[in-house]
Order: C-alpha cells, then sequence, then structure tokens
C-alpha cells in the first residue's frame, strides 16, 4: 500500500524541522506543491501565530551558520534574497560589522599560513577575503596586521580597493 501524500501542513513542518525558514522562503518553497496562493499564506499565518515561523529565527540561525566563514556583505546578500525585513537586515548589519575584522582574521587564518611576501600574494590574499564578502578596509587592516615587516609596496596595495 503506497503512503499517502503530505499535507501541505506536514510539508511545512518537514521543512521547518531541518533548519529555520523565512516567510518567503518557505513561500516558494510551497508553492511547488500547492498553486492557491491564499491557501499558503493561510497556512503561514497560522505557522507565524503558533511560532514555528519566526524571521528573527531565520535570521539568527542563518548568521550562525555563515557568519565564521563569509564577510557581512556576503551574508546580508544572503538574507535579502531569503526576503528579510529591512529592520532585520539593519539590526544584524550593526552587529555583523562589528565582529567583522575578527571573523576576517579567523579565516585567513585558516587558509593562509604566512603573510604574503610580496605583491602578488598580498592581492591573492585580499582577492580572497574580499571574494567572501568583507569589507576592503576590513581586508586591508587584517593583512597590514599579519606583515610582519611592512614593505611599502604591500601598503599601496590597500589603497586600491574600494568596496
Amino acid at each position: 500500500m503506497p503512503k499517502p501524500e503530505p499535507t501541505l501542513k506536514g510539508r511545512a513542518l518537514r521543512f521547518l524541522a531541518r533548519r529555520e525558514h523565512t516567510r518567503q522562503e518557505l513561500a516558494r518553497k510551497l508553492a511547488e506543491f500547492e498553486a492557491d496562493e491564499d491557501t499558503i499564506e493561510r497556512l503561514l499565518d497560522e505557522l507565524t501565530g503558533k511560532g514555528w515561523l519566526n524571521e528573527a529565527r531565520a535570521v539568527e540561525s542563518h548568521v550562525h551558520r555563515r557568519a565564521a566563514r563569509w564577510g557581512a556583505s556576503r551574508v546580508l546578500q544572503e538574507l535579502r534574497a531569503k526576503g528579510v525585513s529591512s529592520e532585520a537586515l539593519h539590526a544584524t548589519t550593526t552587529r555583523l560589522r562589528e565582529s567583522e575584522f575578527a571573523r576576517a582574521r579567523e579565516v585567513w587564518a585558516r587558509k593562509f599560513a604566512q603573510p604574503p611576501g610580496d605583491p602578488q600574494a598580498h592581492a591573492r590574499q585580499a582577492r580572497f577575503l574580499m571574494a567572501r564578502g568583507f569589507a576592503s578596509d576590513v581586508v586591508c587592516a587584517v593583512l597590514k596586521e599579519v606583515i610582519q615587516k611592512p614593505d611599502p609596496g604591500l601598503d599601496d596595495e590597500c589603497d586600491n580597493f574600494s568596496d
């Protein structure tokens, strides 16, 4: 005897059991199984009312999973794509910017064993951190900190970066 198809609410709860979702994200996933947007909205309202769907928890969960490896720009971009409200983004931005230098320093330490020895290595390390979403001023500060014997040519490299 085949298993019965799960209900829309069952699918939603299954998604939420795996990880926190934003309202927009869950609505997009449920739209694959239900064409009626009103039905989905009513279900999302019910889940929100019961506390099972919570934007603040979804934001906190996402930041917790991603911030150790990615810069503020990248994490915020992902949250925008998930449909997080501007108020929640503003609060998260402040928190991420406060810890960005320490997080960038940790990412640099995990990836590179030694400070850049020449301008090419400096540029490669800077590109790596910037591609991870760290701000250019933070990248320059991290690289200046790790350079044992500052080379004037390397300091000039940071002047070429912009956000």
